[in-house]
C-alpha cells in the first residue's frame, strides 16, 4: 500500500510540475487492479486523496501509479526514475527505507533526492539528502525549514584499520561471503553494517561508513536503475566515488536496469582503488 501511494503522489507532482518529462519507477498497478485487491485500492485511494488534500477516485489514483510505467521501448533522453518505497522489508521492521528520486539526463544522474525518514538527524529522526551535479549534497531535516540544508561530506578514513563498510541486510541481493574475503584482504576487522535501502549511499556520504558493496549473486543479474540513481549521485556529489565491480561508470542510459555494469561499489573516493583491486583478486 505505500510503495503504490508513495508512487501515485510524486508521478503526480512531477506530472504537473514537469508535464514533458517521462517518469521510470519500481511499481505498476497490474495487480493493484485485480478483484481480490479492491480493499487495498480503497485503502491506496484514501492515502493519496489524504496526501493531496482531495477526494479522488480509483481510476485517477490508477492513472497516477502508472505514470511511472511509460508505454514503448524508446528511451528518452531526460527522464525521472523512482522507488516510492525503497527497502520494503526495512520499511516493515519499522527500520531503514527510503524514498529514492533521480533526474537523469543522458544516461547520466543529474539530481538526486534520498528521504530517510529512520536515519538519526540533528533535529530527531529523519533527513532529506539531495545531490545536484556540480553543486555538491546538502541534508536537511524531513519536515524541517525548506532552505537547502548543509553540506554533507564523505570520511577521510584511507586506514582500512578503520574502516566501515555497510551492505544489505538480505543475502539474495548481495554475496555477503565475498565481500567479507574482500573485507579480510583489506584489514578491515569491523563487522559490516548491514541495512536495507539506499540509506547505505547515505551512510557513505555522511562519512557514517566509507564503504558500500552491492556484490552480484549471479553472472546474468543487472542492477534496477532507482535502486541506486539518488544515492550514487549523493555520495559523488559528497567527494566520494561510485562504480561497478569492474571500476566502469555507472551507465544509467538504459532502463529499467543498469544493463552496461555488474554491481556497485561506493566509497569515500580515498578507498576506491584498493577496494577495486581487492575484487579483482578475489574474483
Amino acid at each position: 500500500m505505500a510503495d503504490f501511494a508513495s508512487q501515485a503522489v510524486i508521478c503526480h507532482m512531477l506530472q504537473e510540475a514537469f508535464p514533458g518529462d517521462a517518469i521510470i519507477a519500481e511499481e505498476d498497478s497490474a495487480d493493484l487492479r485485480a478483484d481480490a485487491q479492491a480493499g487495498v485500492r480503497r485503502i491506496v485511494v484514501e492515502h493519496v486523496g489524504g496526501s493531496v488534500g482531495r477526494e479522488l477516485d480509483e481510476a485517477t489514483v490508477l492513472s497516477w501509479i502508472d505514470h511511472g510505467r511509460p508505454a514503448g521501448a524508446s528511451v528518452p533522453n531526460r527522464f525521472w526514475t523512482l522507488d516510492p518505497i525503497d527497502g520494503t522489508k526495512g520499511f516493515l521492521r519499522g527500520e531503514q527505507y527510503a524514498v529514492a528520486l533521480a533526474l537523469i539526463e543522458g544516461g547520466q544522474v543529474v539530481l538526486g533526492a534520498l528521504a530517510c525518514p529512520n536515519l538519526p538527524a540533528d533535529e530527531g529522526a529523519g533527513v532529506l539528502l539531495v545531490g545536484v551535479c556540480g553543486e555538491g549534497s546538502y541534508m536537511l531535516p524531513l519536515g524541517g525549514s525548506g532552505d537547502r540544508g548543509r553540506p554533507v561530506r564523505v570520511s577521510s578514513t584511507v586506514d582500512p584499520r578503520l574502516t566501515r563498510f555497510c551492505e544489505s541486510i538480505e543475502g539474495g541481493h548481495s554475496d555477503h561471503g565475498q565481500s567479507a574475503r574482500i573485507a579480510a584482504s583489506l584489514g578491515i576487522t569491523a563487522g559490516a553494517l548491514r541495512m536495507d535501502s539506499q540509506a547505505k549511499y547515505a551512510a557513505v556520504a555522511r562519512g557514517e561508513a566509507e564503504v558500500y558493496l552491492r556484490l552480484p549473486t549471479s553472472a546474468e543479474y543487472r542492477e534496477k536503475l532507482w535502486d541506486h540513481a539518488a544515492g550514487a549521485l549523493i555520495v559523488e556529489e559528497a567527494g566520494g566515488q561510485v562504480s561497478d565491480i569492474e571500476g566502469r561508470r555507472l551507465d544509467f542510459g538504459h532502463p529499467p536496469t543498469l544493463a552496461a555494469n555488474r554491481g556497485v561499489v561506493a566509497t569515500n573516493g580515498g578507498l576506491h582503488r584498493a577496494v577495486l583491486g581487492a575484487m579483482e583478486m578475489h574474483g
